[in-house]
């Protein structure tokens, strides 16, 4: 891609943030979650639901702005342990913020390749996450390479472990 569409892309006038995740790449995202059966899963970014149904537990929970649920004014009375989602890139710094805040056990979120920058990853080691996880795949029509980032509080090993597949999910 040359550099005048990667600065038209950059730089529009309203962010395109609604990109839904093919099925399989939610449910291989989800598999590479290590939980435990009580904890209570978040989609912060429902949309059509596709990793909020896939999640693997009952005790779960979601926000949805289309349904008048807005992550960023969510206010559980319970704790969240996991937060997993493909979230809006245009404001992706208050959305790790927000979900710092909600204190997970677990934050875990697709991305494209380079959304998860240097200074995104130390404001979360900050905060006691450490990445622990990777999950890398082909979405046809998204702009590079999308990895699922998985960060867990209180890790302290500094091993990460790394999935991928060759597949151009579609």
């Amino acid at each position: 891609m040359n550099s005048t569409i990667s600065h038209s892309i950059k730089h529009r006038a309203k962010p395109k943030d609604v990109f839904y995740t093919p099925e399989l790449v939610a449910k291989t995202h989800i598999q590479s979650i290590h939980s435990t059966p009580d904890e209570v899963w978040l989609d912060p970014f429902a949309g059509k639901g596709i990793y909020y149904d896939n999640f693997p537990r009952e005790t779960k929970d979601y926000c949805e702005i289309e349904q008048g649920i807005d992550f960023f004014t969510y206010a559980p009375d319970f704790q969240i342990d996991i937060i997993c989602s493909n979230p809006p890139y245009s404001n992706l710094d208050d959305v790790l913020k927000k979900s710092v805040e909600l204190n997970p056990r677990i934050i875990s979120y697709l991305l494209l390749e380079g959304k998860m920058t240097p200074k995104r990853i130390e404001y979360l080691n900050a905060n006691g996450y450490s990445m622990t996880g990777m999950y890398m795949c082909k979405v046809f029509k998204w702009y590079g390479m999308a990895v699922a980032y998985t960060f867990t509080k209180g890790a302290i090993d500094n091993k990460v472990e790394l999935i991928y597949d060759r597949i151009v999910h579609r």
